[in-house]
Parts: C-alpha cells; sequence; structure tokens
C-alpha cells in the first residue's frame, strides 16, 4: 500500500484492487481463529482478573555480602587494603606460625578438616595475617574477607562453613588504646551508637586478648534466645598480635606492635537485622532473602 503511489495509474488501480482483497481475507482469517480459539478455550482460563499479579524476584545481594562490603567500606576509610589467601592451607600457616602449641585441640582431627593431601581447610583467615606479614614490611594494615570452615554443630548460632573478617594493624608505637579506640569507632559507625563491651579472652596469637559484645538489638540487652540471655552479642575476637607471631613471620618484635581482630559477619548481620537463626543464612530461601533487596 505504501508504494501505491509510486506506480502508474493502471499498474495502481489493479495493485490497489489486489492489496485490499488481500486485506480483507487476512482480516476474515484473523477472525474466524480468534472465534475458534474462544469457541475452545474458557475464558476464565485465559484470564481471570480477580488473581494477583505475578511477582518476579530480580535477586539481591546475600545479607552476609552485604555486611563484608560495608564492613570493608568501613575500614577502607581507616586506610586499610583487602587481602585474601588460599583456603586449603598447611599446618604451619593454619596453627605453628600463629603460635598454637602441638597439643592444642583446635588441632585435633574432631575440630579441623583434614585433606587427604595432607593439608586442610583452614580453620580461620588468620593464615593470611602471616602470608601478609611476609611479603610486605610494617607498616601493614589489611582486611582479610574469605570463608573458613570447622567441623561444627548446625545450629542457631553456629555453622561448619562459615564467612569470616579479620583485621591487621602492625607498625612502630601501637597500643591497646589504638586498638580498642578503632574497633569501638568500627561498632558505633556499622550499628549507629550502640553499647560495647570487651572481656578478657584467651588466643594463641594474641597477648593481651579480649573478645568484643555489642548489646544484642533483638532483645535491647534484656536477654533472648539469640543472646542467651545475657544481653549481649559477640561480635569478635581479638588482641595485640603474640610477640612469636611476629618473629614467625620474620618481623622484630622489639621494634613493632601491632593489634589483630575476628569476626564473623554472618553472627554480626543477625544482630544488625534481629535473624533469630543463623541457619535461615544457608537455606536460600527466596522469600527471606527478598526481604533484603
Amino acid at each position: 500500500m505504501r508504494r501505491l503511489p509510486s506506480l502508474g495509474a493502471e499498474e495502481r488501480r489493479d495493485a490497489g484492487a489486489s492489496a485490499n482483497h488481500l486485506k480483507t481475507v487476512l482480516d476474515e482469517a484473523l477472525e474466524r481463529r480468534r472465534a475458534e480459539l474462544g469457541a475452545s478455550v474458557p475464558v476464565p482460563a485465559l484470564l481471570d482478573p480477580s488473581m494477583p499479579g505475578r511477582h518476579q524476584w530480580i535477586g539481591a545481594k546475600h545479607p552476609v555480602t552485604m555486611v563484608i562490603e560495608e564492613i570493608a567500606e568501613i575500614f577502607r576509610e581507616l586506610g586499610f587494603t583487602i587481602a585474601t589467601g588460599p583456603e586449603a592451607e598447611t599446618e604451619w600457616y593454619n596453627f605453628v606460625s600463629l603460635n598454637f602449641p602441638a597439643d592444642h585441640p583446635a588441632m585435633d582431627m574432631h575440630d579441623t578438616l583434614y585433606l587427604e593431601s595432607g593439608a586442610l581447610l583452614r580453620t580461620h583467615t588468620s593464615p593470611v595475617q602471616v602470608r601478609t606479614l611476609q611479603a610486605y614490611p610494617p607498616p601493614v594494615r589489611v582486611l582479610i574477607p574469605g570463608n573458613a570452615y570447622r567441623r561444627d554443630f548446625f545450629d542457631p548460632s553456629h555453622a561448619p562453613g562459615f564467612a569470616q573478617i579479620e583485621g591487621l594493624s602492625v607498625d612502630e608505637g601501637i597500643t591497646f588504646v589504638d586498638f580498642k579506640a578503632t574497633l569501638s569507632n568500627f561498632a558505633n559507625r556499622f550499628y549507629g551508637r550502640t553499647k560495647t563491651r570487651f572481656r578478657p579472652s584467651y588466643f594463641p596469637f594474641t597477648e593481651p586478648s579480649a573478645e568484643m559484645d555489642v548489646e544484642c538489638r533483638i532483645c535491647a540487652g534484656q536477654g533472648c534466645p539469640s543472646c542467651k540471655q545475657t544481653g549481649w552479642i559477640e561480635i569478635l575476637g581479638s588482641g595485640m598480635v603474640h610477640p612469636a607471631v611476629l618473629e614467625a613471620t620474620g618481623v622484630d618484635s622489639e621494634r613493632y606492635t601491632g593489634w589483630a581482630f575476628g569476626m564473623g559477619p554472618a553472627r554480626i548481620a543477625i544482630a544488625r537485622h534481629g535473624i533469630p537463626d543463623i541457619r535461615l543464612f544457608y537455606d536460600s530461601d527466596v522469600r527471606f532473602l527478598e526481604q533484603f533487596t
């Protein structure tokens, strides 16, 4: 039809008649087919206007991933860079270099997943601290996100495979005051103004050692199953880097000091969002995950 104006008078008359005839034939065939389909399929099966529209889930980052990214951004602003390392490690990197005694229970097979090659799945991301100090001389400030593995029961607050974030700062003149101030600043940046506490603890690779808690956001410090009725949620273990660890990596412990921490982003996500069971993070339930889009 668009080409008709370009044709001569005789051709235009014949072409116009043919095109109009074809259009009529096609319109009639289309209407017949519509009538056939309408007669063979009940109308309600084609369209029920009373039904809600289908929701299409477009995907979202996992809440633990979002926590890791937010923590990384906070520490990046404090001068920390990201460091990573292998998940399959040797005993030297995972235990010996970190001042674990040979009879430490963490080295037993009922706690650690050993591989046939004689290696093991790292039980924490601390081996990356050792590798970093071997590769770079102080001053060092690194944040180490990654996965760790332990023979653990699957319960509301534990999992055998889990994400972990560690931090390490080594330089001349670093004290416990620097360490406590930095972590308190992190807690208030991440949670908003919140109560924190440091409890004495023991880790082979730090001395002195402390565990850091924040007030439970589920019960506001009153006590509930998530905080085991204490009113507090433990978010990380920390302390001043043990001189033996510095010496194992070739760093002069008489000249340099440092602090380190390790935290579980899943526990932090629990405390932040008021999630009652860590196992929800492993279910891949779209109804749960889409709440964090």
